[in-house]
C-alpha cells in the first residue's frame, strides 16, 4: 500500500484526539471545519476503517485511530525538537526572553509554559519582568522586556502581535446568592452589586470594558490584589467577580463559589504575545510563542486557541 500520511494528518489526528471535537480541532489548526473533515475522509478512504466513532462526544479513536495517534506521538515531538537543533545550530543556543504581564492570572498558565520551554532552549535566559504592569508594551519599547502578554492588539509603530488564546470569562457568586439561580448575568444584574477586582484601570477589565461600560452600568468595587481573596470575598457574600473559568476551575470543582456566563453570548477575551517586529522570527522567541500556546489548551479549562 503506498502511504498517503503526511505530518499534517498527524497533527489533525493529534487535534481532534485533544480537543475531543472536530470544530475545536479545526480552530486549533486555522482550518475549515469542512477541510479538516476532508482530510480525516481521505485517510479512512485510504485505509478502508473509521479513525474516529463518531456517535461519541467528545470524539474517540477507533483502533485504526490510536495507532495514528501513536505514531503521531512518537515522531511529531521528534520532528520539533530537530527543527530547534538546527536553529541552534544556525542563530546560537544563547539569548535571554524577558516576559512582561499585564494580568494577573496569566502566571497560571505561563509558569509551566517556561517550564518546557527551558527543556528546550536551556542557554536562554528567561526572566519575568518583576510585578504586573499596566502598560506592558511600553517595556519594550524601552528595552526592558522581549515579549509581552497582552489582552489587545493595537496599532503600534514596530510591533507584532502573535496570536494566543481565547478565553471565557465568567461572573463568581457565592453559592446561596440571589443571583445563582440564574442561567447567566446580564449588564442589569451588575448594577446593584459591589464589583470585587484587581486594582487596575477599568479599561483593562474586560467586564467593564465591554460589557458594564456600554451598558452606562458603573457598580461599586472592591478591589484586591490576590486571587484566593478574591474569592474568600464572594464566597463571604461581600461582592461578586470576574475572572477566567480557568483560572478558578478548581474552586468551582470543590463548590467553593458557583460560575454563570456573563450575558447570553458568554464574554469572551484574548490573549497575544507582543513582540518588536524585527525579533518575531528569531527561532526561540517563535518556540517560546508555540509552547505557551501549547501548554495552554493541555492544561486550561475552555481554551481555544487563535
Amino acid at each position: 500500500m503506498q502511504s498517503l500520511l503526511e505530518l499534517r494528518h498527524l497533527k489533525t489526528i493529534t487535534a481532534i484526539a485533544e480537543a475531543g471535537s472536530l470544530t475545536r480541532a479545526a480552530e486549533r489548526l486555522h482550518l475549515t471545519q469542512s477541510a479538516l473533515s476532508h482530510q480525516v475522509r481521505l485517510l479512512e478512504d485510504h485505509y478502508g476503517l473509521p479513525l474516529f466513532a463518531r456517535k461519541s462526544n467528545p470524539l474517540k479513536l477507533t483502533a485504526a485511530g490510536e495507532k495514528l495517534a501513536t505514531l503521531a506521538r512518537d515522531v511529531l515531538p521528534s520532528i520539533a525538537a530537530t527543527e530547534r537543533d538546527i536553529a541552534r545550530l544556525r542563530e546560537g543556543q544563547a539569548g535571554q526572553l524577558r516576559i512582561a504581564v499585564e494580568c494577573h492570572t496569566c502566571f497560571d498558565w505561563l509558569m509551566p509554559a517556561m517550564d518546557q520551554f527551558r527543556q528546550h532552549w536551556p542557554e536562554v535566559e528567561l526572566d519575568i519582568v518583576s510585578g504586573f504592569h499596566a502598560d506592558p508594551v511600553q517595556l519594550l519599547y524601552e528595552d526592558r522586556a522581549d515579549i509581552a502578554i497582552v489582552s489587545e492588539v493595537e496599532s503600534q509603530p514596530e510591533l507584532s502581535h502573535l496570536p494566543l488564546f481565547s478565553y471565557d470569562m465568567v461572573a463568581l457568586l457565592a453559592t446561596d446568592h440571589a443571583l445563582a439561580s440564574k442561567p447567566y448575568l446580564d449588564a442589569a444584574d451588575f448594577a446593584n452589586e459591589t464589583l470585587i477586582t484587581y486594582p487596575v484601570p477599568d479599561e483593562m477589565l474586560d467586564l467593564l470594558r465591554k460589557v458594564l461600560k456600554p451598558a452606562g452600568i458603573n457598580p461599586k468595587r472592591r478591589p484586591t490584589e490576590l486571587t484566593v481573596a478574591m474569592l474568600q470575598l464572594v464566597a463571604s457574600r461581600r461582592g461578586i467577580a470576574a475572572l477566567p473559568r480557568w483560572s478558578v476551575q478548581s474552586y468551582l470543582d470543590r463548590g467553593y463559589v458557583v460560575a454563570k456566563p456573563i450575558t447570553a453570548q458568554g464574554l469572551k477575551s484574548e490573549l497575544y504575545a507582543a513582540m518588536h517586529t524585527d525579533r518575531q522570527q528569531a527561532a526561540y522567541l517563535v518556540d517560546f510563542v508555540e509552547t505557551m500556546r501549547t501548554v495552554s489548551v493541555q492544561n486550561l479549562a475552555d481554551v481555544v486557541l487563535l
